[in-house]
């Protein structure tokens, strides 16, 4: 089935674009999710009518995009603190949410958790690599340095003869 998009869609194409895919997928994914139309004689004709209309729309998308890209990449580190016990390991994980939080509240640009990937979980102390996929053309890659705030001891037998002497 031929349809024609109406926003950019991953590994499919982008807003404008005239794409063949299987009638399954355009029927119960791509048009009730209004990502695209049916490519009918009509639409096609209203699509070449509007083709400067959305490449003047996507440029300006892809400005904004490249701006906001910069302002990331200019943090260069973001330093977080968490509760780490003796090994270096974290008690819980640095999730992609707090990651944006944080883009947030350095740089004041407000980044969708679903659009950070990790090369590995942040589960430990350490320095990690973070991609911001703003478009398919644009990506910020940032670094990211987890310290420890606080050195918990990670043995419990001591915690529980300490009580027990305590007890006693």
């Amino acid at each position: 089935m031929q349809i024609i998009l109406k926003k950019d869609v991953q590994n499919l194409g982008e807003a404008g674009d005239v794409v063949t895919v299987k009638d399954g997928y355009a029927r119960n994914f791509l048009l009730p999710s209004n990502l695209a139309q049916v490519a009918t004689k009509g639409s096609l004709e209203a699509r070449e009518r509007d083709i400067a209309r959305i490449k003047a729309k996507a440029e300006k998308l892809h400005a904004e995009a490249l701006e906001t890209a910069e302002k990331i990449e200019k943090l260069e580190v973001i330093k977080l603190s968490a509760k780490a016990g003796e090994s270096g390991k974290l008690f819980g994980t640095i999730t992609t949410k707090k990651l944006a939080e944080e883009i947030q509240a350095l740089c004041g640009v407000e980044v969708d958790r679903k659009l950070i990937t990790l090369d590995n979980p942040i589960n430990k102390v350490g320095n990690f690599t973070m991609t911001v996929k703003l478009t398919s053309k644009v990506k910020a890659v940032v670094a990211v340095s987890v310290e420890a705030s606080e050195t918990v001891k990670e043995t419990i037998v001591e915690e529980v003869e300490a009580t027990e002497e305590a007890a006693e």
